[in-house]
Order: C-alpha cells, then sequence, then structure tokens
C-alpha cells in the first residue's frame, strides 16, 4: 500500500483522487491546497476523510508519504517537484513538467541522482485506443505506416483556479498545455523527428492554435493542437492514421470511436481494453471514463509497489517531449523549420 499525497486539489487533483479510490494500491493521505475550504469540501464530495494542508512542508512534516502527486499550475511544477524529489518522496507530475527544457532537466537530474522515481502526466501514451493504435502499428497487419494526422481541440478553458491556463506565462498557452500530449505521443510512437514546421494563431494566452509538421523520413506527420474554439464548443481528440493496406481512424466525439479499414473490408469497430471502464470496449464509451487517467497512475503505483524504474512517460521523456514543443513554438514565431538536435533524456 502505497501512502499518496495530492498537492493542488482543482480539476486535475480530483480526477486523480477518484482514480486512486478505485486502486487497491493506493491511500490518500493528504492534500495540499492553500485553498483548503474548498479542498475539504470537494474530498467530502468524493466521500473522502482526508486531511488539508496549506503548504508542503506541513504535510510533509505530519503525514508519512510514499508518493506526491503535483496536480498544481505549470509554472510550479518545477519548485515542487524538486521540493518532493530532495525529500525523498516519488513523483507524479501533471503535464507538461516545466515551463522550460532547463528546469526539466533540473527534475531529471535530481531524480536519477536521489533514485526517486517520477512520471509524468502525459496520459496519452496510456489512453486505451492510442495504446489500441500502438499495438496496431507494431503488428504490421496493414503494412507500413504512410501518414498520420493528429488533432486536439477544445474550447477556451475558463474553469482553472485564477484563469491561469488563459495566462500563457503560467500555462504555456495551448500549445504547451493541449497539443503537446500529441507531440508526446509522436514521440512515443515514431522517436523524436528531425525537424518540426508550425505555424498556428496567437493571443493572450499565447499559442492558441498550432498546426506543426514533424519530418521523418518516408513518413508523413502532423498535428494540430487549440483551445480558441468558443467557450462551449466542447472537446475533441482525434487522428487519422493510413497504412500501405488500410486505414485506422480514432475521434472522441464518435461511436464507435475508434475504427479500421483493411483492405478491400468494410470499415468496422476495432475491440479494444479500457481498464479504467472496468470492461473491454468496442470504443462505444465516452470521455468521462478514467481509463487513460486509470492506466497511468495504477503503472506508476504498479513501478513504485515494485520497485521498477517508470519506463512509459517518464521525466527524461517528457522533458524530450517539452524540447519539441518549445522548437515548434519558435518554427511558428520566426516561420523557419527548425532541426532537433537535442540530446534525448529518454528513460529517468
Amino acid at each position: 500500500m502505497q501512502n499518496i499525497a495530492i498537492v493542488g486539489f482543482g480539476f486535475m487533483g480530483t480526477m486523480h483522487a477518484q482514480v486512486y479510490s478505485q486502486l487497491r494500491a493506493a491511500r490518500i493521505v493528504a492534500v495540499v491546497d492553500k485553498e483548503k475550504a474548498k479542498a475539504k469540501r470537494d474530498l467530502a464530495k468524493l466521500k473522502l476523510a482526508v486531511p488539508v494542508f496549506g503548504t508542503v512542508e506541513d504535510m510533509l512534516a505530519a503525514v508519512q508519504v510514499d508518493i506526491v502527486d503535483i496536480c498544481l499550475p505549470t509554472d510550479l511544477h518545477a519548485a515542487f517537484a524538486l521540493k518532493a524529489i530532495a525529500a525523498g518522496k516519488h513523483v507524479f507530475c501533471e503535464k507538461p513538467l516545466a515551463l522550460t527544457t532547463a528546469d526539466a532537466r533540473r527534475i531529471t537530474t535530481a531524480a536519477r541522482r536521489t533514485g526517486v522515481f517520477v512520471q509524468v502526466g502525459q496520459c496519452i501514451r496510456f489512453w486505451p485506443e492510442y495504446q489500441a493504435f500502438t499495438t496496431f502499428v507494431r503488428s504490421g497487419k496493414a503494412g507500413r505506416l504512410l501518414s498520420l494526422s493528429l488533432q486536439r481541440r477544445a474550447g477556451r478553458p475558463y474553469y482553472s483556479v485564477e484563469n491561469w491556463l488563459n495566462d500563457g506565462t503560467r500555462s504555456g498557452g495551448a500549445a504547451l498545455d493541449l497539443h503537446i500530449h500529441d507531440t508526446d505521443f509522436v514521440h512515443h510512437l515514431l522517436g523524436a523527428p528531425t525537424a518540426v514546421t508550425s505555424t498556428g494563431t496567437r493571443d493572450q494566452t499565447g499559442w492558441s492554435h498550432i498546426f506543426t509538421t514533424y519530418h521523418y523520413r518516408n513518413l508523413i506527420v502532423t498535428a494540430e493542437g487549440g483551445w480558441n474554439y468558443p467557450k462551449n464548443w466542447g472537446f475533441q481528440m482525434a487522428f487519422q492514421a493510413v497504412f500501405e493496406h488500410g486505414a485506422l481512424e480514432f475521434d472522441s466525439r464518435s461511436s464507435p470511436t475508434l475504427v479500421v479499414t483493411l483492405g478491400n473490408g468494410k470499415k468496422r469497430a476495432l475491440p479494444y481494453r479500457n481498464p479504467g471502464a472496468g470492461e473491454s470496449s468496442t470504443g462505444s464509451g465516452n470521455l468521462a471514463s478514467l481509463g487513460g487517467y486509470y492506466n497511468e497512475l495504477a503503472a506508476f503505483l504498479s513501478c513504485v509497489e515494485r520497485k521498477r524504474v517508470p519506463r512509459i512517460a517518464t521525466a527524461g521523456q517528457a522533458a524530450d517531449s517539452l524540447a519539441t514543443v518549445l522548437a515548434e513554438i519558435h518554427a511558428a514565431t520566426t516561420g523557419r523549420t527548425v532541426s532537433l538536435n537535442h540530446q534525448p533524456q529518454g528513460a529517468q
């Protein structure tokens, strides 16, 4: 049983609490949030009796903790991750790992030096449909992948505490907060591209919609991500993959969500396993499922329990993905293709 403290009890903090409540190896022993009264109300709604602290220091002095789960605004990730690492605690940190590659590398270096585990909330690596896609690509059932296009779109995010998501200096805009999921998945599936070419729209929130071509040999890969849609537009994540002998498509707004067309056959649902929903699925589920969040937190808990270094969504991998998105922002700003020459951090 692992004792967990959740630092930051907003949207993602409560989401993580719901997942931990379903995991037998997890026990939430503390919440840290400067809005203590609100955090207590939210815990009561989840029927959780957990002490709430105003600071990490007070929490660490009062409670025995194995894992610190950081669900704070992005500009606070580095400072709090480093505090937890210095205290010898394993860290799960929401994405993006940091706003700068320098801070991301500091976290990676500190984790390696102290021997604690760090995993980052790049949940698309764990999302059931994307996992099924990864398995399908590697199976070779439809031949070589020829092209891949990914999308991640949302209405303006006005739900964050102090509206921090719409402050580009704190969130990095949609490019860093939203689009980074697809960039990270591209890294996971194909490795780092050699260069990026990007364009987009920019406003008070930073790069609110970005369009990128990732440069690979004999493969076309593009992704777009943005939150400059109307507030009530909703959310969509999707991809379209074309192979030598087929196509695979995902759309979170469709039912079924994941469909495949092989050769001259008819389009059909591609079954996949969704542990977060507790069942197998043909893609008729919805985004209320905890599938991807369940998978990532269950995987991290398993690593801590078995004392095995995480291999998926590590701090090093998150730092690599961050470096690519920052290159995309630079490409969009300058109107030039940007070559990528950063040394991959890979595993923790």
